[in-house]
């Protein structure tokens, strides 16, 4: 069958090429591919930053942002032939640690897990895969090929939910809510925020094109002048562009007890200047906290589902800006000017 495949730590590496069909051991649930949303991670794979290919392996398959449908499953597994099923990134450790044990693998504190798609596990950009039945996630059928969007809005859905278990050490209740980047993980955000009643700001640097009108569809307040021009006091930030300065610069902007959840994993070598004093006057003083989050586990999944079901289907299918067939794949890779959401389509 048809991969895009790396070889990772390699940049320039990715090709496609014909690979085995998926092993048994991969999973009882073989799937063909309907789409795989490409993001930064896979770019920065492609371009030799990081990555892991399965052991004994020189290639990795490329994507982790799945999207299948079920060719072959077993009885009892919970899914039928037909089936949409979306797959969990993450596996837990094979120890395991607590968090793991405790289905928390996205909390795994011995950092043995693996990942589809990036680290010692094949992801999803190929003709077929397959999952296990326990790490397969059912989305809504009448989302179609937007159901991609799963995976994704899972990293925000576990943003959120770690924002306000932290913000829930005190007797209070935020209202007042910014996500800084407009990109897909921020638009998501800013999509689960509404959803919860916030009142949501999104801060960018785009000043026109998709992106402030997408933001601004949801019910958001849309800014493009910096983060001083967005305001303060705000009692929960999401930071979905790993920009560190602006990061710690939004710790500034939170109001007494907020909370500033990193999604984004900045850039290796950026240096600025950092009051650190100051920081930690506000830190201190304000009860504030910074919390970092990354990948998800089923809960969050589960939400996404909840979350993507109950969303506006022509907000959602606007924010997939570039649809490519798996045998242009490579492009995918490559960011064009006012992209928002890249997929690739496999199977229809």
């Amino acid at each position: 069958m048809l991969a895009l495949t790396v070889r990772p730590m390699e940049a320039g590496s990715a090709e496609l090429r014909r690979v085995p069909e998926p092993d048994v051991a991969d999973g009882a649930i073989l799937c063909e591919t309907v789409a795989v949303g490409i993001d930064g991670t896979d770019e920065e794979i492609a371009d030799g930053s990081y990555g892991e290919a399965p052991a004994g392996r020189e290639h990795l398959i490329l994507g982790h942002e799945s999207l299948g449908r079920v060719l072959e499953a077993p009885r009892g597994s919970g899914f039928a032939t037909g089936d949409l099923v979306v797959g969990v990134v993450r596996r837990p450790d094979p120890v395991p640690c607590e968090s793991c044990a405790a289905g928390e693998w996205d909390m795994c504190r011995n950092g043995l897990f693996t990942e589809r798609g990036i680290k010692g596990r094949d992801g999803f950009v190929s003709e077929r895969f397959r999952i296990e039945p326990e790490f397969g996630i059912r989305p809504d059928a009448t989302l179609g090929a937007l159901a991609v969007l799963t995976e994704p809005t899972s990293v925000v859905a576990k943003a959120w939910e770690h924002a306000e278990l932290v913000a829930g050490r005190a007797s209070w209740t935020p209202r007042r809510v910014l996500v800084t980047g407009a990109g897909p993980l921020g638009l998501l955000a800013a999509l689960l925020g509404v959803r919860r009643g916030y009142e949501v700001h999104v801060l960018d640097v785009v000043e026109g094109g998709r992106k402030p009108v997408l933001a601004t569809d949801l019910g958001a307040t849309y800014h493009s002048r910096g983060l001083d021009h967005a305001g303060e006091g705000f009692d929960l930030i999401i930071e979905c562009t790993g920009v560190g300065p602006l990061a710690f610069h939004a710790v500034r902007h939170l109001a007494a007890n907020g909370v500033l959840c990193l999604t984004g994993i900045s850039g290796a070598g950026r240096e600025t200047s950092l009051a650190v004093d100051d920081l930690n006057r506000d830190l201190v003083l304000g009860n504030r906290a910074v919390v970092g989050s990354v990948n998800a586990n089923r809960r969050h999944y589960e939400a996404a589902v909840r979350a993507l079901a109950e969303a506006d289907r022509g907000w959602l299918a606007r924010m997939i800006t570039r649809r490519v067939p798996l045998k242009g794949a490579l492009d995918a890779l490559d960011r064009h000017e006012d992209d928002v959401k890249t997929i690739v389509e496999v199977a229809t």
